[in-house]
């Protein structure tokens, strides 16, 4: 099993110390690096200054919000990272929620399975360019013809040749459905709360996606790169206050994420068999009364999301991690130090 180091999304202020991060990363045996984005940074641009100083890490996006690009335009920008870096880019996806895609990019959520399968296809077709690329789906016609056009659209190829005809497509994806157009469609899956409790789950959808027809992968070469945070305690202190640090988190995604009717981290805490308790995290979360919703997260949930504990505990559990089939662990690290302690303990 791998590991990523994942640098997210910047907060308010771009964040420092990531140099040194993504230099440790390298020099300890990380297999790849990952950015992201939300409604501030965008994913591609970190990665291409960060990664600069790299020559052996992977480079990845988790995720890349599909609805804030036309397909091509994220091919365009997959393609340049990919020469930039001598071939190192792994394409992470995904469609993002109706608030943000709605409510910042300004377009549809309809239909998100759909506008997956088009994108994907599109993409594949700029970086192969084996002709002008054309798509006949109704969310991104190539060439367009709808209202207002002005009847001049051509069927265009990519003026540069990619370095790679097929850049590595990892989705991000939750539900049934969406899953098993991954394992489909996509050369990897990047969930968001997979862990060894709620793997058992996700198989069915997978296998559903390997068994059709013309499906990219199997679980042979299919890659799957869970979010965990690892942290290396030296006492049960630590071990517990860490714990009930990462108890807001997991009550910010169950209660506080998206609208009260649509939020799809609470609806894949709820499919782990937690709906009363999702249900009463989110009442109180919206309700103004977080403290009390952090209160209400069990100790085991932690435990299961997450690795936390001395050396001998850590590698045990990344072990279970693997043996559910997860590739990479795609992990948050504060320091330098820390990228280089746990490094030690699991590369």
């Amino acid at each position: 099993m791998k590991l990523g180091l994942q640098l997210g999304y910047w907060g308010a202020q771009p964040p420092t110390g990531v140099a040194e991060l993504v230099t440790a990363a390298e020099e300890s045996g990380f297999d790849a690096i990952f950015t992201a984005e939300a409604w501030g940074s965008d994913a591609f641009t970190p990665l291409a200054w960060w990664g600069r100083e790299t020559s052996r890490v992977r480079l990845g996006t988790s995720i890349v919000q599909m609805s804030g690009r036309a397909p091509t335009s994220i091919a365009m920008h997959a393609l340049t990272l990919d020469h930039l870096s001598g071939g190192r880019v792994v394409l992470g996806m995904g469609v993002s929620g109706p608030q943000v895609v709605e409510g910042w990019y300004g377009v549809p959520f309809s239909k998100p399975l759909a506008r997956t399968r088009e994108v994907v296809d599109v993409i594949r077709q700029v970086l192969a360019r084996e002709a002008p690329v054309t798509n006949d789906g109704p969310h991104y016609p190539l060439p367009f013809t709808g209202e207002n056009a002005v009847g001049l659209g051509k069927p265009l190829r990519s003026i540069v040749h990619p370095l790679r005809a097929d850049i590595p497509i990892w989705l991000g994806a939750e539900g049934p459905k969406n899953v098993a157009l991954t394992a489909e469609i996509a050369d990897g899956w990047i969930p968001i709360f997979y862990t060894p409790g709620s793997a058992a789950m996700y198989q069915p959808w997978l296998d559903e996606g390997f068994a059709r027809a013309g499906a990219r992968r199997t679980r042979a070469d299919f890659e799957i790169a869970a979010t965990c945070h690892v942290q290396i305690t030296t006492s049960d202190a630590e071990r517990v206050a860490v714990v009930e640090g990462l108890k807001a988190v997991v009550s910010l995604y169950m209660g506080g994420m998206g609208a009260k009717d649509a939020n799809f981290h609470k609806q894949v805490f709820e499919r782990m068999g937690h709906q009363e308790l999702s249900d009463e995290v989110q009442g109180l979360y919206l309700a103004g009364r977080r403290d009390q919703a952090t209160a209400l997260i069990p100790d085991e949930l932690v435990h299961d999301m997450h690795i936390i504990g001395d050396a001998g505990y850590v590698r045990e559990r990344a072990a279970e991690w693997e043996s559910t089939g997860v590739t990479t662990l795609l992990l948050s690290c504060r320091t330098a130090d820390e990228v280089r302690t746990i490094a030690e303990v699991l590369v």
